[in-house]
């Protein structure tokens, strides 16, 4: 599943499964996180589009980490209401299509593709890093990826500090007003919450990390 240079398809899949279990553990807090500056569906949202995916790879397991990714955020598209389906689908199409038909993904193949992935994320949500999104814990996240890769880590020591990264810009968007989506239109009674799009995302970052490790 993995070698000291990359990570072939049943790593993504095995990462994609975990996920979908994370998420349906961690529903009930992004639904409540989302509650309080949202639309109130995040966590159920999320629950639905990552079991299908579960559920779709199980039944077609992709012959490459690429064509795993693509294969997840064509279903999450399909299945993830609000923002966030569509949000979450073009990161990982973006992502995958950078992998191309690789039979593994080695860290700086990481590092470019979650940066296409970043790209898309932002190029459709128009959201910059301070905005209170996603973007907040997927940025850093992206530049801690980046970083290893310069550093020659390995993949699990890289994906560790990625979720790390991810996990702090999480954390730092409580204090911050939100200037996109329905949050923003709270004001400053946004500012003193953690937004649930940015904690979700560390949420994967880490299932990622844990299965790479």
């Amino acid at each position: 599943m993995r070698d000291k240079d990359g990570l072939d398809a049943a790593l993504f899949v095995a990462w994609l499964t975990a996920a979908a279990d994370a998420v349906a553990k961690e529903a009930p807090r992004l639904t409540e996180l989302d509650s309080a500056i949202g639309d109130g569906d995040h966590g159920t949202n999320l629950k639905r589009g990552f079991a299908a995916v579960a559920a779709k790879l199980a039944q077609e397991p992709p012959a490459t980490p690429g064509a795993t990714l693509q294969l997840t955020g064509r279903q999450l598209i399909s299945t993830v209401g609000g923002a966030s389906g569509p949000l979450y689908g073009s990161v990982f199409r973006a992502a995958g299509k950078a992998l191309g038909d690789a039979e593994s993904a080695d860290v700086p193949a990481l590092a470019a593709a979650f940066a296409a992935g970043l790209e898309a994320l932002a190029r459709l949500g128009g959201a910059s890093v301070g905005d209170k999104t996603m973007l907040d814990a997927f940025t850093p996240a992206v530049e801690a990826l980046r970083a290893a890769a310069e550093d020659g880590l390995l993949p699990g020591q890289a994906l560790d500090l990625a979720a790390r990264a991810a996990e702090e810009g999480a954390q730092e968007t409580a204090p911050l007003r939100a200037r996109k989506g329905r949050a923003s239109y709270l004001g400053e009674r946004s500012e003193g919450h953690l937004d649930p799009g940015a904690v979700s995302t560390a949420l994967l970052w880490r299932t990622l990390a844990d299965a790479a490790a």
